[in-house]
């Protein structure tokens, strides 16, 4: 349960600095727009996608078992959280974050970091593809620039919403969405070391900008972001409140500990070290309890982000403590800034990253393998994007380790008879 930083800082030195403290504000440039995105796309507010980005990133690289894992909001919690938000309002999400924080802390403390990788691949490739489709399906409002006043949480009559809208599309809109989706892309690829989504982004927003187009801004949608972090408060807690939001507190502290334990594995095998799950879990617990308290989203570690962080040269804990304090910096001098984002522009990230969440170059791979892990993911996949999250995974996870204990169970002994 010891944390990586105090392992670090026996060996500190200024150069590990140096670079930690350039690959953090790599970081920060990438987490800018990804949290403001997520957030919106999670039916929150900007600044609470910023909040969650520094409070909850400071203590998983504070607190957590990886050198270099970088923590925040993600994409893999917008379909509970916006599910939790329409339901019991945005009170009911800092309570179900609060309760996921203790859930994973008792887990933490119980050891069970090791546990989840007994959760079948296929249920986890399941419901992340089944995610990345509800992300996906969900900026099309945004990107085709459509006039609805809300987006129906439910898949198909989102799909039928979106259709009925069809006749308001704009075509500036899209046309912004696709120029902010090649330039993503290219500057990935031709400069993989610039933080390429904000470059992107603000390029595009400021061409909107200069040529006046008739597009939504962060702004004209959700007015100034603010100066300076809230004050910490408890939310309003009733048994009948912890009764019908603790299901979504239980998917909550699931996921935080299956995306934080999945990037730390990733980090791992691009470092070449190892790092602690049940230190990881531990510090998925407090991040979520302190983002709560300050108002903010479920928070967990982010592939991504951990890997731009090990790209930029981070070696250390500190970077994610950097990227932090990064955001905090540029929220408190830079606010207003990011009230000029278009829309479109925000939505082409979103559906590029649940593009990369789904992760069509494996696809191939799964096909390959055995009937039973291809229809636990069309299933899982299924039950997520028509029913719900909460049932796919229960049903996921149960029919999943059914199947591993059939395939592990030893053959019966031949029988004979008893010499008594």
């Amino acid at each position: 349960m010891r944390p990586k930083i105090l392992t670090t800082m026996e060996t500190y030195s200024p150069s590990l600095f140096r670079a930690d403290f350039l690959a953090g504000l790599t970081v920060a440039m990438v987490a800018i727009p990804l949290s403001l995105a997520i957030a919106i796309a999670s039916g929150a507010t900007p600044a609470q996608g910023l909040i969650t980005a520094i409070i909850g990133g400071f203590f998983i690289s504070l607190l957590g078992g990886s050198r270099v894992q970088i923590g925040g909001p993600t994409g893999a919690f917008i379909v509970v959280i916006y599910k939790v938000i329409h339901d019991h309002g945005y009170d009911g999400l800092v309570l179900a974050t609060l309760m996921a924080g203790i859930i994973l802390l008792i887990a933490g403390r119980l050891k069970a970091g090791n546990l989840i990788s007994y959760v079948p691949a296929a249920v986890v490739n399941g419901f992340t593809i089944g995610i990345a489709i509800i992300i996906a399906t969900s900026q099309l409002k945004d990107l085709f620039g459509l006039m609805m006043d809300t987006v129906p949480p439910d898949f198909i009559d989102k799909l039928q919403a979106l259709w009925a809208a069809r006749d308001t599309f704009n075509m500036s809109a899209f046309g912004l969405g696709v120029t902010t989706m090649v330039l993503i892309t290219v500057l990935r690829r031709a400069a993989p070391k610039l933080p390429g989504l904000i470059l992107a982004i603000a390029a595009t927003s400021a061409l909107a900008a200069i040529l006046a187009v008739d597009v939504d801004t962060i702004f004209s949608r959700f007015g100034a972001l603010p100066h300076s972090l809230p004050l910490p408060h408890i939310p309003l807690i009733t048994l009948d409140k912890i009764t019908e939001l603790l299901p979504a507190a239980f998917i909550i502290a699931f996921l935080a500990a299956i995306e934080s334990l999945l990037s730390a594995t990733v980090a791992d095998r691009m470092i070449g070290a190892s790092h602690r799950p049940n230190a990881e879990v531990f510090a998925q617990g407090s991040a979520n309890i302190a983002s709560a308290l300050f108002g903010g989203m479920p928070a967990t570690g982010a592939i991504a982000r951990t890997a731009t962080n090990i790209r930029a040269g981070g070696k250390t804990p500190v970077a994610g403590l950097v990227h932090a304090v990064a955001i905090l910096v540029l929220m408190l001098l830079a606010a207003p800034l990011a009230g000029y984002l278009a829309m479109p522009a925000m939505s082409a990230l979103l559906i590029l990253v649940a593009v990369n969440m789904s992760e069509p170059r494996k696809w191939r791979s799964y096909m390959a393998a055995p009937v039973s892990d291809r229809i636990l993911l069309l299933l899982t996949l299924g039950l997520t994007v028509l029913v719900d999250l909460t049932i796919a995974i229960g049903v996921g996870v149960a029919l999943g380790l059914a199947l591993r204990l059939r395939a592990q169970r030893a053959k019966p002994d031949r029988w004979s008879t008893p010499d008594r």
